[in-house]
């Protein structure tokens, strides 16, 4: 039996979107891979931060009975490419300033393949106003991503996949037992490089507890990031003001919700290393870094994670994720290795697909191109692949700091 066609609201304002805030919390405490980046604590802020010059199209999607049973958190932004072209990309709200990662497709349990649909539909009706599409850091997990994408190659629609590293610590019930999934090395390391620390000086080691000392804190980390970035004689990432008016609002928003896992360490009274957290269910992410270059030596900054990680266990938490990459700093806390998706769309024999055509081919296939597209997607197709050569297809990442050793790829 044909089951009927989802219902599809677009939401084009913040004020708009706004009133389906409390449906939006229902639908993600159904969603299995929900995560921080998913809520409107999140977006809200990143798109105040971060939207302009971008046109919001959040698409919502309802069942016979008006409930909210799926969304596709998108926009529209304009994209540059060789040539002076210039395409309209259509991306997941959030994505843009490499700030976020596990940014999802949200569905309720059941509704898969009716939503996968939908949005290909939508998609194809509402082809103005965007030439290709990029859904960047899907978790793999993800049940509607995984359907939507099952259904682009039924379609036949030109596609583009990249997988991006990411790794997080599966948390065991104990201390203890974390313990024995480590080194015996990373073991005593732990012990070791607190008493230290503690013999050497007066250390105080808190979490964000009231709304009046977040500025003072954020302020501390902005500090800290930075100062490691200037003896590299660069200035990191968390000076520029979109991102700290992001930061201040966001961690506002999550303390109210008992969801900001934002972590300093004090020797004598200064502090010389913090972590933001972000909590959502029994999950943390590990969003930002930093600690003073002067206290390296005392491994400030892998003392503060083995404390937070200690009681992260204690209150429940069952994964500790760092996000994007996989290097041994991280490995090492007994992290595994996993992986986002990208995916990249279109529609055949368009535009928007022949940018992704040259991209795939980078060069190569010309002849079975020219054949097959129109002729002024082959033209630009021509422009854009010129520029594609020459520039490949690079993605520019903040970082930060972390453990007094090393510094990670992600945020």
């Amino acid at each position: 039996m044909t089951q009927p066609a989802l219902e599809v609201r677009v939401y084009d304002t913040l004020d708009s979107l706004l009133t389906l805030e409390t449906a939006w919390e229902q639908l993600l405490s159904e969603f299995p891979t929900a995560t921080t980046f998913s809520t409107l604590d999140w977006l809200l802020p990143w798109w105040r931060a971060f939207g302009s010059g971008q046109q919001l199209k959040v698409v919502a999607f309802f069942d016979s009975t008006s409930r909210l049973v799926a969304l596709a958190p998108l926009s529209v932004t304009p994209h540059r490419v060789a040539g002076g072209v210039k395409l309209k990309l259509l991306r997941l709200m959030g994505d843009g300033s490499q700030d976020s990662d596990n940014l999802d497709l949200p569905v309720r349990p059941g509704f898969e393949d009716r939503f996968a649909g939908s949005l290909l539909d939508f998609l194809e009706t509402e082809r103005n106003p965007w030439d290709f599409v990029e859904l960047n850091t899907l978790p793999p997990e993800s049940p509607g991503a995984n359907a939507f994408r099952q259904l682009l190659g039924q379609k036949k629609w030109v596609t583009a996949e990249q997988q991006k590293p990411a790794s997080a610590i599966a948390l065991p019930a104990t201390w203890e037992e974390y313990g024995r999934l480590l080194s015996a090395k990373e073991r005593g390391k732990i012990g070791l490089r607190t008493r230290r620390l503690e013999k050497k000086y007066e250390v105080r080691i808190r979490k964000c507890a009231n709304e009046g000392e977040i500025d003072s804190l954020l302020q501390a980390l902005y500090e800290l990031h930075g100062k490691h970035w200037q003896l590299r004689g660069l200035t990191g990432t968390l000076h520029l003001p979109a991102r700290r008016q992001f930061y201040g609002e966001l961690a506002r928003l999550l303390l109210r919700r008992g969801r900001l896992e934002l972590w300093v360490l004090e020797v004598t009274g200064k502090i010389v290393a913090a972590q933001f957290g972000l909590r959502y269910g029994t999950s943390v992410f590990s969003l930002q870094e930093g600690f003073d270059p002067e206290y390296a030596a005392d491994s400030v900054g892998y003392v503060l994670r083995s404390r937070v990680l200690k009681q992260l266990i204690a209150d429940g938490v069952r994964r500790y994720d760092f996000l994007g990459g996989a290097d041994e700093s991280k490995l090492r806390w007994g992290a595994q290795t996993g992986h986002y998706w990208n995916l990249r769309f279109a529609r055949p024999l368009s535009v928007g697909a022949a940018y992704i055509q040259a991209q795939n081919y980078a060069g190569q296939g010309k002849s079975w191109l020219r054949q097959h597209l129109p002729e002024t997607a082959w033209e630009m197709l021509h422009k854009i692949n010129v520029g594609v050569r020459r520039t490949g297809n690079q993605t520019n990442a903040t970082r930060k700091d972390t453990d007094d050793e090393t510094v990670l790829d992600p945020k």
